[in-house]
C-alpha cells in the first residue's frame, strides 16, 4: 500500500465500504483525487524571458540609447528583445499542453460504496480505503487492489503491455487503465499524486532538458561577452586617457557595446528551425518545438517504445500449430466460432481477422456462444457439422482446454516453445462432448510494423543507436527486438543503473514510465543526445526529458502534446527525414553562428584600433545600429542557403568554432584597419569621411567573411542560395546608396566605395584560403 495507509483500519461500516464521515476525514487528510496545479504564473513565465545574457545586453543598450535620445534606435533593439521572449514563452506552454492532456485522461467518476450503499461520486472525491466497483468499459479512476470478481484490463495506456491482462482478487492496477471485459470491486489505495498515473503527470511536469541550442546561444554570448568586456574596458581607458569629454564617451562606449551583441543569434535559430519545421511538414512530420529540429541532427541514441512504435499495438495471430487430423485454417474457422463477434474483447478481434483470410469446405454452422467466462478462462461454441453432427468448440488458456481432451506431449512441447518466445498460446479443441480433440494452438503477439527493421538499418547507417523499451516481459521484447534488427543484449530485470550506457543492451523490457525517464536522463548524463518514440501517456516523461520526442500517428493527445516531434501518417520514415533534415538546419545553423563571432570578434576591437589612429570614436551609435540591421538581414539568409549534411550526428564544439570565428575576425579585423590607414594617410580623410569608410568597409567585409563561413570548402564549392543572393544584393546597394548619397553620414566618392568592394573581392579569396586549412584542423565540417 502506499506510505501513509499503514496507520488506517479496516473500513469502518459493516456493509463495506467507508462512511461519508471518515471519507471526509480522509479526504482531508490525503487531498483530492486529482493532479496538483503547480504551473508558473503567465506573467512570471513572461517576465523569466527577459533575464537571460542576451536580454541583459540588449537591455542595457535600449537604457543608453534612451539616455541619449536615440529612441528610434532604442525601439529597433526592443523590438527584437520582445520578438526573442514570445518565441521562448511559446514553447514553454508545450509542459502546460501535456500537463493538461494528461489530467484529461483520468476518470470524471466513480461508482463508490459509502454508507452501506453505492453510489456515483466525482473522481476527485475518492480516498484510500473506499470500496469501488470495476465495470466494462470503465476507466480505473485511482490506484486500487482488487478484492472480488474477474476483469480484462487494458493497462498500455501506462505500462505499454500490448495484451491486457487477467486480474482477479489480489491483483493491483493502476488508475487510468480500461476495463476491457467483466466486472470487479477494488479498494483504493492510492491518489491524486500518489499513483502511478499522478507520478507520470509530476515527472512530465518536472521533465526538462536544455536543449543544444540554448546551450550554444549562451556559450557563445558568454565567450564574447568576455573578449568584448575586457576590448570595452581598454577602449574607455584609452579615451579617458586622451582626457576625452564623458558626452564622447558614453556614445563610443554604447557603440561598442552595440557591435558586441549578437542580437540576432537567438532569432536566427528560431528561423533555422521554423525553415526545417516547415520542409518536415511536407514530409508528414510536425515539430511541436522548434528545437527539435536541429536536436535531430545531434541525436545519438533512439529510444524507441515498443508497443505501438516498433509494433502496431494490435494483437495478430503469430503462429498456428495444428494438430494430426487438422490443419491451420480448420484450427482458425473453429476458434473464430468460439469468438465473440464486434465485442471489445482483442483475443477474439485478432482470431477472428485471421480467419476471414482462410477459406474451408463444409465449415461448421454455429448454433450457440457462450462468452469468456474468466474462472473456466475459456470461452465455447455449440455448432453443427456437415453431416448435421453436434460439435462444442472450447477455445482458452492451453491448461484449460487440453483438461477436456486426451493429453498430447506434442502439444505441450509446442506450447512451452511459443511461450518461451514470448507469444500468448491459445488451445482450441473440438469434438462431441464426451469425446473432444485438441486441434490445435495459437500464438498471439503484437506484430512490428512493416518498416520498423528499415528504419533501425537507416538510423544505424546515419550513426544513430537505436534502443528499444517497453513495459512488456523480456521474452516479448526478445522476439519483437530479433525481428526488426535489434542485436544485443536485454537489460536484466531490476532496478537500471545511473551509469548504464547505450552500447551495454539493445532491450530494455518491463518498464515503468519513471524508468523511461530515468533511462533518458541517464543516457543524457553520459553525453549522448536522446530521441524518444512512443505513442502512449506511459512514454509522456521520457518524450519531455528528451531533446528529441518522437509521438508516431496513432499516438494518445498526452504523448503527443509532451513531444517534440509528431508523425502525422503512419510509419516511421519521418524519423529518417527529420534526422535528414535536422542536419541540414543545423549546417545552417552552424554558418551563421561562426559568421557572428566572426564579426563581433573583431568590431570592438576595431573601434579601439580606430579610436588610437584617429584620437576620435571612428563610428557613430546610428551607423552601428544601420550595420547591425543589414548585417543581421544578410546573416539570417544564412538560414536557407545550401547546405549538405553530414553522415554522422552533429555537435556543438563551442571552443573550436570560436578559436575558427577568432581566426576569420582577425583577417577582417587586418583588412578593415588596412582600409582605413589608407583613407587616414593616404588619402587625407577628416574624422567624418573615415566614419563613412569605416562603415563601408566594415559592411564589406562582413560580405567578404560571410561568402567564406558559408562553404567548409573553397567558397567556390557549392552555390549560395537564392535568398543569399538576394540578400548580399540588398545590403551591397543599401550600404552603397547611403555611403554615396550622404545619408546619415558624410558621402564618400563612388569610386572609393567601387575600389572598397574590389579589395573586399581580394580579401575573400585571400582569406578563403587560409579558411580551408583552418577549418580542417579545428573540425569544422
Amino acid at each position: 500500500m502506499t506510505k501513509g495507509l499503514a496507520d488506517e483500519s479496516a473500513p469502518p461500516n459493516v456493509n463495506g465500504g467507508l462512511t461519508s464521515d471518515e471519507a471526509r476525514r480522509r479526504l482531508q487528510k490525503f487531498g483530492p483525487n486529482a493532479m496538483p496545479d503547480t504551473s508558473l504564473h503567465p506573467l512570471r513565465m513572461a517576465i523569466e524571458k527577459f533575464w537571460a545574457p542576451v536580454p541583459w545586453m540588449l537591455e542595457a543598450a535600449i537604457v543608453l540609447e534612451l539616455a541619449l535620445g536615440k529612441y528610434v534606435e532604442a525601439a529597433i533593439i526592443a523590438l527584437l528583445l520582445v520578438f526573442n521572449a514570445a518565441l521562448g514563452l511559446f514553447q514553454e506552454s508545450r509542459a502546460q499542453a501535456t500537463l493538461a492532456a494528461l489530467k484529461s485522461r483520468l476518470a470524471l467518476n466513480a461508482s463508490v460504496r459509502r454508507d452501506g450503499a453505492w453510489k456515483t461520486v466525482s473522481a476527485t472525491e475518492l480516498v484510500p480505503g473506499d470500496l469501488v466497483k470495476l465495470s466494462l468499459g470503465g476507466v480505473v479512476a485511482a490506484d486500487v487492489k482488487l478484492t472480488g470478481g474477474e476483469i480484462l484490463l487494458d493497462q498500455s495506456m501506462l505500462t505499454g503491455e500490448s495484451v491486457p491482462v487477467e486480474a482477479a482478487a489480489g491483483v493491483e492496477t493502476y488508475a487510468g487503465a480500461l476495463v476491457r471485459r467483466g466486472e470487479a470491486e477494488a479498494e483504493v489505495i492510492a491518489t491524486g499524486a500518489h499513483t502511478k498515473f499522478g507520478r507520470t503527470a509530476e515527472l512530465v511536469q518536472t521533465a526538462h532538458v536544455v536543449s543544444s541550442q540554448q546551450k550554444t546561444v549562451l556559450r557563445v554570448v558568454r565567450n564574447l561577452a568576455a573578449f568584448n568586456g575586457i576590448v570595452i574596458l581598454i577602449l574607455v581607458a584609452y579615451a579617458w586617457s586622451l582626457k576625452m569629454p564623458i558626452a564622447e564617451i558614453i556614445p563610443l562606449v554604447l557603440t561598442a557595446v552595440l557591435a558586441s551583441i549578437p542580437v540576432a543569434l537567438p532569432a536566427t535559430f528560431t528561423l533555422a528551425s521554423a525553415i526545417g519545421a516547415r520542409a518536415l511538414a511536407k514530409l508528414n512530420v510536425l515539430p511541436t518545438r522548434l528545437s527539435a529540429v536541429d536536436e535531430a541532427a545531434t541525436m545519438t541514441v533512439l529510444c524507441a517504445d515498443k508497443t505501438g512504435t516498433l509494433t502496431q499495438n494490435a494483437l495478430a495471430v503469430a503462429s498456428v500449430r495444428a494438430m494430426p487430423d487438422f490443419d491451420e485454417a480448420h484450427v482458425l474457422t473453429l476458434a473464430a466460432l468460439a469468438s465473440s463477434d464486434g465485442g471489445q474483447d482483442p483475443v477474439d478481434e485478432a482470431i477472428r481477422a485471421a480467419a476471414r483470410g482462410k477459406v474451408v469446405s463444409a465449415a461448421p454452422t454455429l448454433i450457440t456462444f457462450t462468452p469468456f467466462d474468466p474462472a473456466t478462462k475459456t470461452s465455447e461454441a455449440t455448432a453443427t457439422d456437415a453431416t448435421g453432427g453436434q460439435l462444442r468448440i472450447v477455445k482458452g488458456a492451453f491448461a484449460a482446454v487440453t483438461g477436456l481432451a486426451p493429453p498430447s506431449a506434442p502439444a505441450a512441447a509446442a506450447a512451452k516453445e511459443l511461450e518461451d518466445k514470448g507469444f500468448r498460446v491459445l488451445a482450441v479443441a473440438a469434438g462431441p462432448r464426451s469425446a473432444m480433440k485438441l486441434t490445435g494452438l495459437i500464438a498471439l503477439s503484437d506484430p512490428p510494423r512493416a518498416d520498423s527493421a528499415a528504419l533501425i538499418t537507416e538510423l544505424r547507417n546515419l550513426g544513430v543507436r537505436t534502443v528499444m523499451v517497453t513495459g512488456d516481459a523480456p521474452a516479448t521484447a526478445a522476439i519483437v527486438a530479433k525481428a526488426v534488427g535489434l542485436d544485443g543484449a536485454v537489460c536484466p530485470p531490476g532496478a537500471i543503473p545511473d551509469s548504464v550506457r547505450p552500447e551495454q543492451f539493445a532491450v530494455y523490457a518491463g518498464v515503468l514510465p519513471e524508468d523511461k525517464y530515468k533511462l533518458v536522463k541517464a543516457f543524457q548524463k553520459g553525453g549522448h543526445t536522446i530521441g524518444m518514440c512512443g505513442d502512449g501517456a506511459n512514454d509522456a516523461p521520457a518524450l519531455r526529458q528528451a531533446q528529441m520526442g518522437i509521438a508516431v500517428s496513432t499516438a494518445t493527445d498526452v504523448a503527443k502534446s509532451a513531444a517534440g516531434m509528431v508523425l502525422t501518417q503512419p510509419g516511421l520514415s519521418g524519423i529518417v527525414a527529420a534526422v535528414r533534415e535536422g542536419r541540414l538546419t543545423f549546417q545552417r545553423i552552424l554558418s551563421y553562428t561562426l559568421n557572428s563571432i566572426t564579426k563581433k570578434s573583431f568590431q570592438a576591437p576595431f573601434l579601439v584600433i580606430g579610436l588610437m589612429m584617429t584620437g576620435h570614436a571612428i563610428l557613430t551609435p546610428l551607423l552601428m545600429v544601420i550595420i547591425m540591421i543589414t548585417g543581421d538581414f544578410l546573416g539570417m539568409s544564412l538560414t536557407a542557403d545550401n547546405v549538405r549534411p553530414s553522415s554522422a550526428p552533429n555537435a556543438w564544439c563551442i571552443g573550436n568554432l570560436t578559436i575558427a570565428g577568432v581566426i576569420m575576425g582577425l583577417g577582417e579585423l587586418v583588412f578593415c584597419v588596412s582600409v582605413l590607414a589608407f583613407g587616414a594617410y593616404r588619402m587625407k580623410l577628416g574624422i567624418e569621411g573615415l566614419q563613412t569608410l569605416a562603415f563601408v568597409v566594415i559592411v564589406f567585409g562582413n560580405q567578404a567573411t560571410t561568402y567564406t563561413n558559408r562553404e567548409r570548402r573553397h567558397l567556390w564549392s557549392s552555390r549560395p542560395s537564392i535568398w543569399l543572393i538576394l540578400s548580399s544584393v540588398s545590403d551591397l546597394l543599401i550600404a552603397a546608396t547611403l555611403a554615396i548619397g550622404g545619408i546619415a553620414m558624410v558621402a564618400l566618392p563612388a569610386l572609393t566605395v567601387i575600389g572598397v568592394l574590389a579589395a573586399a573581392i581580394v580579401f575573400a579569396v585571400a582569406l578563403d584560403l587560409v579558411k580551408v586549412p583552418v577549418f580542417r584542423r579545428l573540425g569544422i565540417a
